[in-house]
């Protein structure tokens, strides 16, 4: 069905140019759309929907059907002292009836892809119905989700839709309140560049548009169409887990992830169970601000106690004795790679169990 606003738009378009005043009711001769107040009937509108005739002349108003696959749809009305008011009208028809198939073409279509992205399709229906909706099914793609700050704007669906233009290959759908979703398919060779610099610049695209916090996160590239579902699954992890662990940043790949999507998934009692036994009633993250830069910046420099010192602007023997402290206290050495490792992990387990509390799991 077409919004009203469209409806609205395409006739104030054409009264602009055929100066002809144009009115769309629906079948019980409501209206719906109209450039004037025309002082037509009602009454006379209904009575032309239940009549055979596809357009009549009623009190010098030109009336037109509109139909939606056979089933009348709309009652348009033409007037105008004009000649050509019964041409106009005729077109006006024309274009509304052209909306109605464009439209409902584009709801199959985003149905489709809602179904497909939801694994609600066996396969032989994804086989059969996209070669209706003359999609193919062997083209390289990706799923992206676009998140705002405050769930889903009510533009930036046709934001993203307008940015992305009408290709025909470019999907943009929503399966919920939240998120725009784009099933985008992939021409390049570079494809990890391809994405990336369309997911840029459809970020800029929306800041620019005043739709604020943007955060946009993508899946792996799929090679057919029955796999798109596990990209969009792979996406909707990189958005989460990127709130987490890579909150700085506005984009976010699932090939990014590492070992924050395993931690991710694991259950917040063997999270807990597991900062118990390494470090006792005590939490990784409670040292003072002194102590968690050093261990930042120790890990950032791949454990180089040269490096770190240089870039923390202190003594060799000032970084080593912090790290014996450490190592008193906890028990673990970051200079040993083993014990490094559980100590980033610890961190990055407290980091998701705080994120996990925070958004009441």
């Amino acid at each position: 069905m077409i919004s009203n606003q469209i409806l609205q738009n395409t006739i104030d378009g054409l009264k602009s140019i055929a100066r002809v005043e144009l009115c769309v009711m629906d079948v019980d001769g409501k209206e719906v759309a109209s450039t004037a107040d025309m002082g037509y009937s009602s009454k006379a509108a209904v009575d032309f929907a239940a009549s055979p005739a596809d357009s009549q002349e009623i009190q010098g108003y030109q009336y037109f059907k509109v139909f939606d696959d056979q089933q009348l749809e709309y009652v348009l009305v033409a007037g105008g002292t004009g000649e050509d008011v019964y041409m106009v009208g005729k077109m006006a028809a024309f274009q509304i009836q052209n909306l109605l198939v464009a439209y409902k073409e584009r709801f199959d279509k985003d149905n489709f892809i809602k179904n497909l992205l939801l694994d609600n399709l066996l396969l032989v229906d994804i086989y059969g119905r996209s070669k209706k909706l003359h999609i193919q099914t062997d083209v390289p793609r990706v799923v992206i989700i676009v998140e705002s700050g405050n769930g889903r704007d009510n533009n930036a669906l046709e934001l993203t839709r307008a940015h992305l233009g009408s290709n025909g290959k470019d999907i943009v759908t929503a399966v919920d309140e939240n998120n725009v979703i784009v099933v985008k398919e992939l021409v390049e060779p570079d494809m990890p560049r391809e994405i990336e610099r369309m997911a840029q610049g459809l970020a800029g695209f929306l800041q620019k548009e005043n739709i604020s916090d943007i955060r946009i996160a993508y899946g792996t590239v799929v090679q057919e169409l029955k796999e798109v579902s596990r990209s969009y699954k792979e996406a909707k992890m990189a958005l989460d887990v990127g709130k987490i662990f890579f909150d700085e940043r506005d984009i976010v790949a699932y090939s990014e992830l590492g070992i924050g999507r395993l931690i991710y998934q694991l259950p917040i009692p063997l999270c807990k169970m597991f900062i118990r036994e390494i470090f006792g009633g005590k939490s990784p993250d409670d040292f003072d601000e002194e102590t968690l830069s050093t261990i930042h910046k120790f890990f950032e420099n791949s454990l180089n106690v040269s490096e770190t010192s240089r870039q923390l602007f202190i003594h060799r023997n000032t970084l080593v004795y912090r790290l014996d402290k450490l190592q008193k206290s906890t028990g673990l050495d970051l200079r040993v790679f083993e014990d490094a490792i559980t100590f980033k992990i610890a961190l990055m387990v407290v980091k998701y169990m705080k994120y996990m509390e925070s958004t009441d799991y």
